[in-house]
């Protein structure tokens, strides 16, 4: 019988009052989600995401990767609705352009 063991990240928060509940590294408004995109699609490396967010630690970080891994299917899906939501704000704002 195999057992689930789930991963405890001490850097990770569910909150429903910050950032709607999205998951969020402590401490801040950080979404796990942001984190990712920088990670994942503009190929960032831990060390460079950290440039960009100095007030982040590396490990920080690497539980918030973690987490998504562990979360993938959700987390994407919040993703490719914040992608959308992002595209209809645009096609909205074009739009209305004189």
């Amino acid at each position: 019988m195999v057992q689930e063991v789930k991963t405890k990240h001490p850097y990770v928060e569910v909150n429903p009052k910050i950032c709607s509940g999205s998951p969020i590294i402590k401490g801040t408004r950080i979404r796990v989600v942001d984190i990712v995109i920088e990670y994942e699609y503009l190929n960032q490396t831990p060390d460079e995401i950290i440039n960009a967010h100095p007030h982040l630690k590396l490990e920080q970080i690497h539980d918030a990767l973690s987490y998504y891994y562990e979360n993938r299917a959700e987390l994407d899906k919040k993703i490719q609705e914040d992608k959308q939501f992002i595209q209809k704000l645009a096609k909205a704002k074009g739009a209305t352009k004189s």
